[in-house]
């Protein structure tokens, strides 16, 4: 996988920064990511940190996804040989050639990337501390639509509803009034906001608390694109890295 690398504003090989890792970092350069980085990081309004993004390949639908299982169509069943990257030979990588803090590392993404994201962060939260999902694919299902599908056939919802403990995360969910336009159950919002904000529901049944550990943002008009993640990347940022925060 092609990986690239964004240095903290004026890199000190002799210090030691926190990460932060991106899934689809082939798209960057349309998120406007090194401006957005180098401008928040002069402006003193977050720390330095460094920046890895995982550039996804031509077969994306099945390389991100739930290292559980893969959805009902067989998506995502690359997923698992993914986070077998991430944790064996990325992070290792990122390590012994760059000053960071594995200790803090945070995990984001966009889409089903982000979902990505926060299944990694979920299940290694003893090396992610956070986790950033951008319009997430929480859609991911069991089940068709057409094969009887419920809501509790829906992968990350269960997961987490099933996990024993709660882990020690923080967790930043993002999505556009505008990200689809289905609604599968006709209630008047769109599939990805309830999925969303359902998601955020079975976290605080483990014990996450609004607002102290799960975050939630509505972009107005907000679509599914990187115009939409560009603009709202400098509120994420803050809440992850900003000095108030720290």
């Amino acid at each position: 996988m092609a990986i690239s690398v964004f240095l903290p504003f004026e890199y000190n090989p002799s210090e030691s920064y926190p990460l932060l890792l991106f899934n689809d970092g082939q798209d960057f350069g349309a998120l406007h990511m090194h401006e957005i980085l180098n401008r928040m990081q002069a402006e003193n309004r977050m720390t330095p940190v460094l920046v890895a993004g995982i550039h996804a390949g031509p077969e994306r639908i099945f390389e991100y996804g739930t290292a559980l299982m893969s959805d009902y169509a067989g998506r995502g069943n690359k997923a698992q040989a993914t986070t077998d990257f991430v944790l064996q030979e990325l992070l290792p990588y990122l390590n012994e050639n760059y000053s960071v803090r594995l200790s803090e590392v945070t995990y984001a993404g966009f889409s089903l990337g982000g979902l990505m994201a926060l299944d990694m962060a979920w299940n290694h939260s003893g090396i992610f501390s956070k986790a950033g999902v951008f319009s997430g694919a929480l859609w991911w299902r069991q089940k068709a639509l057409h094969e009887g599908y419920s809501d509790a056939d829906r992968i990350m919802h269960a997961q987490i509803r099933n996990t024993a403990l709660k882990p020690e995360l923080k967790i930043w969910f993002q999505c556009g009034s505008l990200d689809e336009y289905d609604d599968r159950d006709n209630d008047g919002v769109i599939d990805s906001i309830q999925d969303t904000l359902e998601c955020i529901s079975e976290l605080e049944r483990k014990g996450f608390v609004w607002q102290k550990d799960v975050f939630y943002t509505e972009v107005e008009l907000g679509e599914h694109n990187q115009k939409t993640w560009s603009a709202v990347l400098p509120e994420f940022l803050q809440w992850a890295f900003g000095k108030e925060n720290r």
